[in-house]
């Protein structure tokens, strides 16, 4: 029953705010626009099309604002107007009371906001669809983030939730390619990136790793966290400074290189994904910033980590040598990796899949980036997978997402970047350490702790092994002389049992004769 109310509730804000409108005038088929009309009549819309999706958006609840933070990334995909408005889901979607925060806050620690800071700012400087954020000064004058979960969160979440796996059901039994794309298998991982987002303890030891991570490379700072005030819905963290990568033209006043800057992006994204296998999920404007201070200027500023993707070693190798076939254009390599995963039946021919990817992919290199949409890309991508019945692996969603938004961050700071030629280098570095010298060196330091227990007991088994040997030898000619025996009673049963068989074959011939 609750399931249908939020249905109707769903169908109910759509048409209130003219989403329908928005989503049936852009098809061709007239009688759905005509439809469009009559399900309008009667309405004011007059508020601009991009504000009254982001109001629907707003109203329908976290997972609907998350899908227009993804959207408003893509403005090769969307009119300026609509990506504009979107854009404002980022961090400031309406708070909720600060009272409320106050409160959450006091029955997190068990003490009074005042015996916890110094001085605590009432109204909230970010409000985003799971949390918001507030300024404080710890006691010493330390000045911090603290980040506070919006109350109510996980009812509304798993209701919708529970919608998205029926709708998933439903694709799967009703459309021709449902099966292929695994949706119920999608919803499951939304499902639990969705649910780790809300643990804020996770997002705070998710932060350590990165910053950790990030350390030596000099291109992103990742805030500290404050663990004795860090709970599953508070957490506080050093503050930060910077300037949100959105402003460009204040970024460009500040001195900042922005070339290079998108550059640094590329390269952060592919040193996560590829070096580390942990990765900043949620990387839309609204979630970095850049610094302007003098001892750390122009490096990122990394900001909100509920989201974060993981890859295993076989997932980093198999996508490494698909992007190195992609950037020197060996799309027969492409094919027999997608043979050798599995992800296409194994009857395909490589030749007929080689022919399809080039006729996607061919058109778009040696282009700037603000010339590529990737997903056009993408969308023939699609229509070839869909030939080939090439099996959508669940486990990559988030991968691809975090590089649409990518794309989104690099075409708005630095339309003439050149993507490929900006990450090939880095790949083809990472995959000649993994199978070179380094490589070998590398993993040999990684493994040295699970055997160094073994070696002090190298001697003694090596002597012990080598007492052993005459009496294994002996145990050994003691099998295969039992072997041969047994081998020569079977011959001799063989034989009995064929002389009785003809013995028996005699008799009956006999009796027969008479």
């Amino acid at each position: 029953m609750r399931r249908l109310l939020r249905l109707i509730f769903i169908a109910v804000t759509v048409l209130r705010y003219g989403v329908d409108e928005l989503a049936l005038s852009s098809l061709r088929q007239p009688w759905l626009r005509v439809l469009s009309r009559i399900i309008t009549i009667g309405r004011r819309l007059d508020a601009p099309r991009g504000v009254r999706l982001r109001l629907a958006l707003e109203r329908l609840g976290p997972i609907f604002v998350k899908f227009g933070q993804v959207l408003s990334t893509r403005r090769d995909l969307l009119p300026p107007d609509v990506a504009d408005e979107l854009a404002r889901l980022q961090d400031r979607v309406p708070p909720f009371p600060p009272q409320a925060s106050v409160r959450i806050i006091e029955r997190a620690f068990g003490r009074p906001i005042d015996a916890l800071f110094e001085s605590f700012e009432r109204e909230p400087v970010a409000s985003a669809s799971i949390a918001q954020v507030h300024f404080a000064t710890l006691k010493g004058g330390r000045e911090v983030a603290v980040k506070v979960l919006r109350p109510g969160m996980l009812k509304v979440i798993d209701e919708d939730l529970a919608l998205l796996r029926t709708l998933a059901g439903w694709v799967e039994r009703l459309w021709a390619d449902g099966k292929r794309l695994k949706p119920r298998e999608v919803v499951a991982e939304f499902d639990k990136y969705l649910h780790d987002e809300l643990d804020l303890v996770r997002e705070a030891a998710n932060a350590a790793q990165l910053r950790r991570n990030m350390e030596g490379l000099g291109l992103v700072i990742v805030p500290e966290m404050v663990w004795d005030l860090c709970s599953e819905q508070v957490i506080v963290m050093e503050r930060m400074k910077g300037v949100p990568i959105s402003q460009v033209d204040r970024l460009r006043e500040a001195g900042v290189d922005i070339k290079k800057l998108a550059r640094d992006g590329v390269t952060i994204f592919f040193t996560q994904v590829f070096r580390d296998g942990f990765f900043h999920a949620d990387m839309h404007p609204g979630n970095i910033q850049v610094s302007i201070d003098p001892q750390t200027f122009g490096r990122y500023i990394a900001l909100d980590f509920g989201i974060i993707g993981t890859l295993t070693e076989y997932d980093k190798d198999y996508l490494a040598q698909n992007f190195i076939a992609f950037f020197r254009r060996d799309y027969k390599r492409v094919a027999e990796l997608h043979l050798e995963s599995g992800w296409v039946p194994p009857g395909t021919r490589v030749d007929e899949l080689e022919g399809a990817i080039r006729a996607c992919c061919e058109p778009h290199f040696d282009r700037p980036l603000r010339d590529i949409s990737l997903g056009q890309v993408l969308m023939r991508l699609f229509q070839t997978s869909r030939r080939f019945n090439v099996e959508i692996q669940p486990q990559l969603v988030l991968l691809q997402k975090t590089l649409l938004n990518v794309e989104g961050l690099g075409r708005q700071l630095d339309p003439d970047l050149d993507l490929w030629s900006t990450a090939k280098p880095f790949l083809e570095r990472w995959m000649n350490e993994q199978v070179g010298w380094r490589g070998f060196r590398d993993r040999l330091v990684r493994e040295a702790p699970r055997y160094a227990r073994w070696l002090p007991e190298m001697p003694r088994l090596a002597h012990q092994a080598l007492t052993e040997l005459p009496a294994i030898r002996l145990r050994l000619e003691e099998l295969a002389e039992e072997r041969r025996r047994s081998n020569r009673l079977m011959a001799w049963v063989g034989a009995a049992a064929g002389g009785l068989a003809l013995l028996s074959l005699a008799q009956l011939v006999l009796q027969l004769l008479r």
